[in-house]
């Protein structure tokens, strides 16, 4: 785990754990290290934060102070970052948002050349330069110092190829958006409209303070009742960057990554488009998911969370769909990075072709109860390894066999173990969470339970 930058950037409390010459210095080393090969043209997007600005002009003043072009495309999505780096040959994409997270947070995530998430090697080099075993960088002078440029053209052009993607016209058709108050509050509706929707938008007066705040797709409960009162044919939420969606069908149900996942599946299978014939999830995805694609003849992969090693996972075996039940989902034909107006679009025109709504296109998919626990312990990998832990968790595993599974895993942030098991009754998930707890307990392993 890198001391600054996770698998989705360097993120914290503005100007607590993420400061402002954090920034600055991030865009003094970048300009400098692309520098090397040429002259550095960096591409910048934010979403609707009130620190964002701040981190914006940061960015802007290391970068150009060490000769780089910068193009601001100001407030967008992450895949639109993406998708402008990736096509209009920059050295590389930033994009300032926290994502999910609540205002007073913000992020820094970096994309190579190609629009995916920066190479570790990278963000080695800069968290050194951070710590300071770098000196710094050259300041550029006169002529060579770097101009900022405004690039609102390139969101509107990444608008453009998300409209030419639809394959069917949205005529007659009512639907929901949740922006968030994010990077959508202006693209999403733009989208919908231009398609012949008719569009019921809600999460769209950002005012700095406001994202992600009982709206997006981490409160999908407002996108719920809009749907009910409103009765639309479908509903797309997204969050404060729209790297992700969730979905809600015509019966005000949510239709999470993992019901996308098996939807989509299903429609590629049918269609001959599903490379391979397997779809990448994470560890985290239902066992639900797994039960109905084994129905299907669908094969699957499973990695760590984080939609950095689902898509490293796509690009090494050819995988064309992957995602996260948190709603990261990736069509590597359209993007190298989660795009949730690309997932709305895409459920939109499995509805079409197979002209079925939402919930009936969910029917096969049988989402198991879950239960989750977060046990805070004394030493994360000495509580994991305990062979009396490891007993209790192998005795589970051979409880539930076919109709079940276990996950025991260490959080990446905090001393913490996740406890999770699904089975077919809520009643069995606890009992089951329970003995493993148990196990920690009889050993002193267990500080508490959050």
């Amino acid at each position: 785990m890198s001391k600054y930058f996770g698998t989705d950037g360097f993120r914290g409390e503005a100007n607590v754990d993420l400061t402002v010459e954090h920034a600055f210095k991030i865009g003094r080393f970048l300009g400098s290290y692309f520098e090397r090969d040429r002259e550095c043209r960096v591409v910048i997007g934010k979403d609707t934060r009130l620190s964002s600005y701040m981190y914006e002009c940061a960015l802007t003043a290391g970068l150009t102070s060490s000769g780089a072009d910068v193009y601001l495309m100001h407030v967008t999505t992450t895949p639109s970052v993406s998708y402008i780096a990736r096509t209009e040959d920059f050295d590389c994409g930033i994009m300032i948002s926290a994502s999910h997270n609540a205002f007073h947070d913000n992020g820094i995530k970096l994309l190579n050349s190609n629009g995916e998430k920066m190479e570790d090697e990278v963000i080695t080099e800069i968290e050194k330069y951070l710590d300071g075993v770098y000196p710094e960088p050259p300041y550029a002078t006169g002529k060579a110092i770097g101009r900022a440029i405004d690039h609102a053209a390139g969101r509107n052009r990444y608008i453009g190829y998300i409209i030419s993607l639809a394959t069917h016209s949205y005529s007659g058709k009512r639907i929901g958006l949740d922006c968030a108050n994010g990077s959508t509050w202006a693209i999403a509706k733009s989208v919908f409209d231009a398609l012949g929707a008719e569009t019921y938008v809600i999460g769209n007066t950002p005012d700095g303070t406001n994202i992600n705040m009982d709206c997006g797709s981490t409160h999908i409960e407002a996108l719920q009742r809009l749907v009910r009162e409103k009765h639309l044919d479908a509903g797309f939420a997204f969050d404060g960057d729209a790297d992700r969606c969730l979905a809600v069908n015509e019966k005000g149900e949510l239709v999470n990554g993992d019901a996308i996942l098996y939807i989509c599946g299903r429609h590629m299978k049918a269609m001959d488009a599903l490379v391979n014939n397997t779809v990448v999830t994470t560890v985290m995805s239902n066992f639900g998911l797994y039960k109905a694609f084994d129905a299907c003849g669908i094969n699957y992969e499973k990695t760590a969370v984080g939609d950095k090693y689902v898509y490293e996972n796509m690009r090494k075996n050819g995988h064309m769909l992957g995602g996260e039940q948190s709603g990261h989902i990736i069509f590597s034909k359209y993007a190298t990075t989660g795009d949730g107006l690309i997932t709305a679009i895409k459920l939109m025109q499995v509805m079409l072709d197979r002209k079925l709504p939402l919930s009936e296109l969910m029917q096969g998919l049988e989402v198991f109860p879950q239960v989750l626990k977060n046990v805070k312990v004394v030493d994360k990998d000495a509580a994991l390894n305990d062979p009396e832990v490891r007993a209790a968790e192998e005795k589970v595993a051979a409880d539930l066999g076919d109709n079940g599974r276990i996950l025991l895993r260490k959080s990446g942030t905090e001393p913490v173990l996740r406890v999770m098991v699904e089975a077919p009754e809520h009643a069995i998930c606890e009992e089951k969470v329970g003995e493993v707890i148990e196990a920690m307990r009889r050993k002193g392993l267990v500080l508490g339970i959050k």
